[in-house]
C-alpha cells in the first residue's frame, strides 16, 4: 500500500532524498547484473520469533515476475537461496554478521549494525504498482463525480477504480453488452488517462495500456449486497 514504509522509503530513494543502505549496494549490484532488473531498495527486518528477512524492491511488477515460480503463485526457491547465499558473502566481506558472543562471554563492542543471515527469507516487491495506486488514490470524490459527468451519459451508474484500473458501472448487465466492445474501451482508457495523469508522478501510467472494465449495478445490486468490501474481496 502506498501508506507502507517500505514503500515511502523506497520512494525517497527513487526521488533522490534518500539512499539505500551502503552495506546493500554490492548485494543490489550483483543482483541487478545478474538478473538484468533494477533494484531500487534493499529492506532487511525480523519477523515471527526474530527470523531474518529480506524484501528485494524493484522498479517494475515485470522484474519482480521474473523471481516467481513458473505458475507465478510462489517464489522461486532456486532464486531465494541463491539471494540469500549471496547477501550472506557479502555482509561476511563487510563483517557486518550479527555479533557472537567472545571467549569472555561479552559481545562485540562494535556498533556498526549486524545482520543476521542464516535461514533469511527472501522476498520481493515493486515500487511501480504501488505508485500508479498512490496516483489513482489521489483522484478525489470530486473530481470522479466531474468525470462521470463529462461523459453526458445516463447509462453509467457510476466509476470505481479499482487500486489503478477503471471500472465503468453501467445500470443494466444488457448495457454493460453494449458498451464493452473494443473502441468503446479505447476512447474510455484514454479519457481514464487524462484523469490519473496529473497524478502521475512517475510517468507509469501508458494510454495504451490502461485497461478498461465494465460492470452494472445490476450485478452489484444482486451478488454483492450493494456492498464495496464484498465486491473487491
Amino acid at each position: 500500500m502506498p501508506s507502507d514504509k517500505e514503500y515511502t522509503q523506497t520512494k525517497r530513494i527513487k526521488l533522490g532524498i534518500d539512499k539505500m543502505k551502503p552495506e546493500f549496494l554490492p548485494l543490489a549490484g550483483w543482483i541487478d547484473r545478474t538478473f538484468d532488473v533494477k533494484t531500487l531498495n534493499i529492506i532487511y527486518d525480523t519477523y515471527y520469533k526474530d527470523k531474518p528477512r529480506l524484501q528485494i524492491c524493484f522498479e517494475f511488477e515485470i522484474e519482480r515476475r521474473k523471481f516467481l515460480a513458473t505458475d507465478g503463485s510462489h517464489f522461486n526457491k532456486a532464486r531465494q537461496k541463491f539471494i540469500a547465499d549471496k547477501f550472506e558473502e557479502t555482509i561476511e566481506q563487510q563483517n557486518l554478521r550479527e555479533p557472537i558472543l567472545s571467549i569472555g562471554g561479552l559481545f562485540s563492542k562494535d556498533k556498526r549494525v549486524r545482520y543476521k543471515t542464516d535461514n533469511i527469507f527472501v522476498i520481493y516487491g515493486a515500487f511501480e504498482p504501488i505508485a500508479k495506486q498512490e496516483a489513482a488514490s489521489r483522484i478525489t470524490a470530486e473530481l470522479k463525480e466531474e468525470f462521470i459527468n463529462s461523459f453526458n451519459n445516463p447509462d453509467i451508474w457510476t466509476v470505481s477504480v479499482g487500486f489503478t484500473m477503471p471500472t465503468f458501472f453501467m445500470f443494466t448487465d444488457e448495457k454493460v453488452k453494449e458498451y464493452n466492445i473494443p473502441e468503446i474501451r479505447k476512447d474510455w482508457a484514454a479519457k481514464y488517462y487524462q484523469l490519473v495523469k496529473p497524478f502521475d508522478e512517475f510517468n507509469y501510467f501508458k494510454k495504451d495500456e490502461i485497461p478498461v472494465f465494465f460492470d452494472s449495478k445490476e450485478n452489484f445490486d444482486n451478488n454483492y449486497e450493494s456492498n464495496w468490501y464484498y465486491y473487491y474481496k
